[in-house]
């Protein structure tokens, strides 16, 4: 069974920084490409920011290039998003999935994300 463990999210002042972290398990977690996205309060799913496999290729929204890092340990099943310079707008539940920008699958439950003064 596929499963994902989100977590690190929390509330934030803006301009200041997250790390999520998901731990991945019931796959071969170094062959795939791995995905975050995100769903704000109203709105559909976002597509956030993919990985590839072994790490080196590396892909973000206009939204949040320059500000989120992604990254992975394939070593401990875990992918993970820094998130530097947060907005308001940032404010989402955050899912990590399986798969690239356009085949993910398999969410996790997501952590929530709040950016609020």
């Amino acid at each position: 069974e596929v499963q994902f463990v989100e977590s690190g999210g929390g509330m934030v002042q803006p301009g200041g920084s997250l790390r999520l972290s998901c731990a991945a398990s019931g796959f071969t977690f170094y062959t795939s490409p791995m995905t975050w996205v995100r769903r704000a309060p109203g709105k559909g799913p976002e597509w956030v920011t993919s990985i590839s496999s072994s790490g080196i290729n590396v892909y973000y929204a206009d939204s949040v290039k320059g500000r989120f890092t992604i990254s992975r340990d394939n070593a401990k099943n875990t992918l993970y998003l820094q998130m530097n310079s947060l907005k308001p707008e940032d404010t989402a539940l955050y899912y990590c999935a399986r798969g690239g920008k356009f085949d993910f699958t398999d969410w996790g439950q997501g952590t929530q994300v709040t950016v609020s003064s």
